[in-house]
């Protein structure tokens, strides 16, 4: 979900994205499928489950890869996160219980705001940061904590629940693999695959990621409303 980023003119991270965002709908389809109309789904575990987690894997992943070719990460992550914070005033008033504290957009905002100072580090680094990330959010996901301030490192008060949630441990790990990848692959920002003309829907989707992901629901919504009620 990055957009203003030299990496957009660089085909194949647009159609990566593009593959993203086509991921991400088809999981909240199934996601709404489950909880408007009851269908026999379960986006908890197996398939679905796992489809869902690889769509934001790649977002996250793409984003880390992407803040090395940016030129603005602070400005686009801030961006971002006041991009999260509306979703959660959203989604409180629409579910006070389940609104979304942290979800992919804070983290997404918090990741590329915090870029900054991983971004001298070599690639070896910073996968061994990534591997201590993912350790902490794999230690922090079996803690229980009385305060509710902690929920954005991975520490969860007893009883918490939510509509997305995305902990800056363990999924940072991901996120700093991106970076190695990028400061590896991409040192002089050009293109892997100069000669490689990718599908032009992808790309368009990679290109404009965030605004997909902030309308895309409510057009779902809408559309399987319309699918249900009118005959």
């Amino acid at each position: 979900m990055l957009n203003h980023y030299k990496a957009n003119r660089l085909g194949e991270i647009d159609a990566l994205r593009g593959m993203a965002i086509i991921l991400m709908v088809i999981f909240h389809t199934i996601v709404d499928l489950k909880d408007f109309y009851h269908y026999p789904v379960n986006y908890h575990d197996g398939f679905w489950y796992y489809l869902g987690k690889s769509s934001a894997s790649l977002f996250i992943f793409l984003a880390g890869l992407s803040a090395t070719l940016a030129t603005s990460p602070i400005r686009h992550g801030s961006r971002i996160f006041f991009c999260g914070l509306a979703l959660t005033i959203i989604t409180w008033f629409y579910s006070p219980d389940w609104y979304i504290r942290f979800g992919i957009l804070h983290f997404l905002g918090i990741s590329l705001i915090t870029y900054p100072f991983v971004n001298k580090q070599k690639p070896v680094a910073l996968l061994l940061l990534a591997i201590f990330a993912v350790l902490l959010g794999h230690w922090a996901a079996d803690q229980i904590v009385p305060w509710p301030l902690l929920i954005p490192l991975g520490l969860l008060p007893d009883g918490f629940q939510t509509m997305d949630y995305y902990p800056l441990f363990p999924w940072y790990g991901i996120f700093l693999i991106g970076t190695a990848a990028g400061k590896y692959f991409y040192q002089s920002s050009t293109s892997l695959f100069p000669y490689v003309a990718f599908p032009q829907p992808l790309t368009f989707l990679g290109r404009h990621s965030l605004a997909i992901y902030l309308i895309h629901q409510p057009l779902l919504l809408v559309l399987l409303y319309g699918l249900h009620h009118i005959k």
